[in-house]
């Protein structure tokens, strides 16, 4: 009998195939997506992600033939622009949320009238307390960055524990981007840079939502037990993520691959 994808997997995954290090073509991001949306683990990914700056781009490689696209856009120009930028779009094309790195004070002022949800990323430093308290009133969502081509990119468990705690105390959910391909923390043999992983952050995530104390986060994203993770992650896995929304990925055949070898998903599972 065919069984539901796992609610603690649903729209797991963003769709960032045009980012780095991926950095694919238009021409072919937007085919490899839509197979995506076409398959059995449809509901395991999110929109494509698209940079304000390529949505004529876009509107060019889209195949109205194909049916609808659904896509986030990564406000990478300027916000005066992103309305007639989407409104320019076909209208098969969907836009279903924004993100930015632009100051919380800035979106505040022109991003309530794009009508759609923002994803607002905040530095995870000293300042992050500031800057949550500072997000709160807008109905913003904060983002962290977990990766990039730099090891400053990449923050310490104690550090990601810490923002996790400070979301969860304010009553704000959050997402994550970038270094979240594989599903346990690891070491990347090429860059030498210690990834985080997206199971531990499930996991970890799912504990902080029961008000677990940072000490047990910052453990739990240090972790390598693949076995043991995967043994927690089964537990919550049909629960519902409430804290945190998920993780844009160039690679969904990364995460896929580590999900399906550690048996927390299967063909079995539909949307």
């Amino acid at each position: 009998m065919v069984g539901p994808m796992p609610a603690m997997l649903r729209g797991l995954i963003d769709d960032a195939a045009l980012f780095p290090p991926g950095n694919a073509p238009l021409e072919t991001a937007v085919p490899a997506h839509r197979g995506y949306r076409q398959s059995w683990y449809e509901a395991l990914v999110g929109p494509l992600l698209v940079p304000q700056t390529r949505l004529g781009d876009l509107d060019r490689a889209h195949d109205r033939g194909r049916g609808d696209l659904r896509v986030g856009v990564i406000v990478d120009g300027d916000l005066e622009g992103v309305p007639e930028a989407v409104t320019a779009l076909d209208p098969r094309i969907t836009v279903t949320h924004y993100e930015s790195r632009q100051s919380v004070e800035r979106l505040a002022a022109l991003a309530p009238a794009w009508g759609k949800p923002v994803f607002a990323e905040l530095p995870l430093d000293e300042a992050l307390e500031d800057g949550l308290d500072a997000l709160r009133p807008t109905g913003f969502t904060p983002k962290f960055r977990t990766g990039g081509l730099t090891a400053e990119h990449f923050p310490a468990p104690a550090t990601l524990a810490a923002a996790m705690a400070a979301c969860r105390r304010r009553g704000l959910a959050f997402k994550l981007t970038a270094g979240l391909h594989r599903a346990v923390r690891h070491r990347d043999p090429e860059t030498g840079f210690t990834h985080h992983g997206f199971l531990n952050v499930l996991v970890a995530a799912a504990d902080a939502e029961q008000n677990a104390p940072v000490e047990d986060l910052t453990a739990t994203l240090a972790s390598t037990d693949e076995a043991d993770l995967a043994d927690r992650a089964r537990r919550v896995l049909h629960e519902p993520r409430t804290l945190w929304t998920g993780f844009g990925s160039c690679s969904i055949d990364e995460p896929l691959t580590d999900l399906l070898k550690l048996r927390l998903l299967s063909r079995e599972d539909r949307a």
